[in-house]
C-alpha cells in the first residue's frame, strides 16, 4: 500500500513537470513489461527453490549482506543463471515492444536512435536492481517464515513502477536537455 501511494504520488507529479503526453505508452512498457513480469518470474524461482529445499526460517549460505548484486548475477547457482538470463531478455524484449509500439503508431515517428539508448539503458538499470532487490527480499522473507510469493511480488512491481518512472523521467529530461543545448 506504501508503495502504491508513492507511485501515484510520483506519477502525479512526473505528470506535472517533465513527462509529455507521447511518453505514456513508453512509461507503460517500461513499468508493466520489463520491470514487473521479469521480477516476478525471479521472485517465484528463488521462493520455488526456498520451498523444495529448506523450511521456513531456514535460509541456505549466501552473500554476507542482504543487497549484493554481484551475487545475484555472478553466483554459480541455478537462481543467479537466471538473473543473467531475464537482464538479458530486456534488450531483444524492449526493441521489439518498441517496433510494435512505432507500428501502433501507423509508423509516423520512428523513436530517435538516442531515445532508443536511454529508454535501454533505463529498462536495464529498473531490472537490475528489481533482480537484485528481488534476492535480497525473497531471502528476508523466507527468514521471518512468511511466504515469499505472497509478499514479495506486489513489493517489487510497486517499486518497479517508481523506479521505471523515474528513469523514464530521467531520460526524457536528459533528451530535453540535450535538444535544447
Amino acid at each position: 500500500m506504501i508503495g502504491d501511494t508513492l507511485v501515484n504520488y510520483f506519477m502525479y507529479a512526473v505528470d506535472l513537470t517533465v513527462l509529455s503526453p507521447s511518453s505514456a505508452g513508453f512509461q507503460q512498457l517500461l513499468n508493466i513489461c520489463v520491470g514487473g513480469n521479469l521480477v516476478s518470474i525471479q521472485s517465484s524461482r528463488i521462493s520455488t527453490h526456498l520451498h523444495l529445499n529448506y523450511s521456513p526460517g531456514e535460509v541456505p549460505e549466501g552473500p554476507k549482506s542482504c543487497f549484493n548484486p554481484c551475487y545475484t548475477f555472478f553466483g554459480s547457482g541455478a537462481n543467479n543463471r537466471s538473473a543473467q538470463v531475464l537482464l538479458l531478455l530486456v534488450l531483444p524484449g524492449q526493441l521489439v515492444f518498441l517496433h510494435i509500439i512505432y507500428l501502433m503508431k501507423g509508423g509516423l515517428t520512428l523513436p530517435s536512435a538516442l531515445f532508443t539508448v536511454f529508454f535501454i539503458s533505463a529498462s536495464f538499470i529498473q531490472v537490475f536492481f528489481l533482480l537484485s532487490m528481488a534476492d535480497c527480499i525473497v531471502r528476508c522473507l523466507w527468514r521471518r517464515g512468511k511466504d515469499p510469493d505472497s509478499y514479495s511480488i506486489p513489493y517489487l512491481t510497486a517499486v518497479g513502477d517508481l523506479l521505471g518512472t523515474a528513469l523514464l523521467s530521467l531520460a526524457f529530461f536528459l533528451l530535453w536537455y540535450i535538444d535544447t543545448d
